[in-house]
């Protein structure tokens, strides 16, 4: 999405995003067609076709394209997989784990696509190195 969303509204091939991103064409071409049913993106056929952004970037939440493959919401399931979990009948991880679900939830749902692709990025082999 921050790929799609830094290139200015242009349609991009499944191809292109896929080497863009370092993910197997194939899979990428799951996830897009999953996002094209779920709103989030819009396909374009015939030349100069391919995947572009459905909704503008500054109204896209993380939230909006992660909810097509996974739940989070301030709902969250016991961390440790009891069915009853809540302030009332805790389990050991309940009270750490909910403000940290809190967070989660907070980042994604409050956080737009635009504000993902005017990040500035980091630069490649910088990872692990303090910075001067």
């Amino acid at each position: 999405m921050v790929h799609l969303a830094q290139h200015d509204g242009a349609s991009l091939q499944a191809t292109d995003l896929a080497a863009a991103t370092n993910v197997p064409e194939n899979y990428m071409r799951k996830v897009l067609h999953e996002l094209v049913r779920g709103g989030v993106l819009a396909s374009v056929r015939g030349k100069g076709g391919g995947f572009r952004l459905a909704v503008p970037a500054e109204q896209l939440t993380l939230l909006r394209v992660i909810s097509r493959f996974d739940r989070i919401s301030d709902q969250r399931r016991c961390l440790l997989g009891r069915p009853e979990c809540s302030d009332a009948d805790p389990c050991p991880a309940h009270g750490h784990w909910r403000a940290i679900g809190a967070q989660i939830a907070e980042f994604f749902g409050g956080t737009t696509v635009a504000e993902m692709a005017a990040a500035p990025a980091r630069k490649r082999g910088a990872r692990g190195r303090s910075r001067r």
